[in-house]
Order: C-alpha cells, then structure tokens, then sequence
C-alpha cells in the first residue's frame, strides 16, 4: 500500500526559534552577533533567490550574468581575455572557456583574437549582451528600491556604512576569500 499523502514543506526556524536552539546546545553564543549574522545569512540566500529568478526570467543564467557584469565592470569597450575572467570569477580556465562557448552561442559575447597578439582570444559584450545587463539592473533596482523602501534616508546611509565596515573586517581578516571559497572544496 503506498502512501498518496503529501508530505508537509519542511520550514526553516525563525531567528528567534534558531537562537534558542543554538543557545541551548552553545551557551557562550551571543544572540546579538547571532541575530545579525543570521539575518544577513538569510537576507543574502534570498536575495540571491530574486536575482536569479529575474535574470531567468530575461533567458540568462547566473553564470551568464556574472560574465556580463564582469564585461560591464572593466569598462567601455567591454572587452577582456579568458584568463581574466577567469581569475575574476574564481573559475577554471576550461569552466570560463565552456561557459564563453555557451554565451557566444547565445550572442551574449563574441570570441575573437586579438588584432595585435594573434595567440591572445578576447572577449567582448555584444549589443545583446549589454541590453541582457541593463534590463537586469534595471529588474534589480527596483527590486532593491522595494527592499529598502521602509528605511529613511539616514538609515539606508548608516546601513550601508555598518556594512561596509563589516566588508572591511572580513576582507582584512580573509583576503583571499573575494572570489569563489575554492580552497574550501
């Protein structure tokens, strides 16, 4: 006999709920500094769910944004080797090349060697590569305008302060730890 009944979805504990249990099995826990990493934990992981689901919805992976936005960063004219975004990706170069081969395909870059080192393959944003990264920015900031949209000027400015301080400590503390925790794997 099998069981048609479904299951319940499992929940994740509230923050309180997952202090009360940390204290309990680690009485030294400071439930401020474990209120405020949590909640980032947490704020961070669905953010990164909303920004995903925007940029499928525009036909993109994550992967594929984050090549684009690399493109975008480096400036006009948009152009960098593999190895390059590789290393600012914390890819491999055979992960950067497939992931390339896949968005040249799409049309999101183009592959092409360099006129003036003919070894040497660049990459470049093409024009639909670039329309990909304004409509998520533009999908993004106003997804992040709502999320913001209770605090007070004074309190986004004093937030971000806070978080930048935070970004510092944990950059000075771990500067190797800017790109993908390879060294964790």
């Amino acid at each position: 006999m099998s069981d048609t009944t479904e299951q319940p979805e499992l929940q994740e504990p509230s923050l309180d709920e997952q202090i009360a249990a940390y204290q309990r099995e680690f009485r030294d826990l400071d439930p401020q500094v474990e209120q405020i990493v949590s909640a980032l934990g947490r704020l961070n992981r669905r953010m990164n769910v909303a920004y995903g689901r925007q940029v499928a919805a525009l036909g993109i992976s994550n992967a594929e944004w984050e090549v684009l936005k690399t493109l975008v960063l480096s400036g006009a004219p948009y152009r960098l080797g593999p190895g390059e975004l590789a290393k600012r990706l914390g890819l491999t170069p055979a992960a950067m090349t497939h992931r390339i081969d896949r968005m040249a395909g799409e049309g999101l870059v183009t592959r092409d060697r360099d006129e003036n080192n003919r070894v040497r393959v660049i990459v470049e944003l093409t024009d639909e590569g670039r329309t990909k990264w304004l409509e998520a920015m533009r999908m993004a900031t106003t997804f992040e305008e709502d999320l913001l949209q209770d605090l007070s000027g004074g309190e986004r400015g004093a937030l971000g302060e806070i978080l930048i301080r935070l970004l510092r400590r944990v950059e000075h503390e771990q500067p190797d730890a800017g790109g993908r925790l390879t060294d964790l794997g």
